[in-house]
């Protein structure tokens, strides 16, 4: 049960990975560049490793997400095409 809920979470790090590439929109791709974080820090936690998956959900899918939708904000760059 473990393994496939492990496949399925990597599943979505590659989607939401692949997403982030090929949207048009910066802001929905810094979103999607985000999730994939946030799938990451929970495959950490489903291979025991809690330590590490607070320290990704922390700087990775929070902090850094946060810093660049600010800078994104703040740029106007948000509604360009890529």
């Amino acid at each position: 049960m473990q393994e496939l809920l492990l496949l399925l979470v990597c599943a979505g790090i590659l989607v939401s990975g692949i997403l982030a590439v090929c949207l048009g929109r910066l802001m929905m791709a810094m979103v999607s560049a985000g999730l994939a974080s946030l799938f990451a820090a929970v495959s950490f936690l489903l291979l025991a490793a809690p330590d590490v998956a607070m320290a990704e959900a922390a700087i990775g899918s929070g902090l850094t997400t946060f810093i660049f939708l600010y800078t994104i904000r703040k740029t106007g760059d948000g509604e360009g095409d890529a």
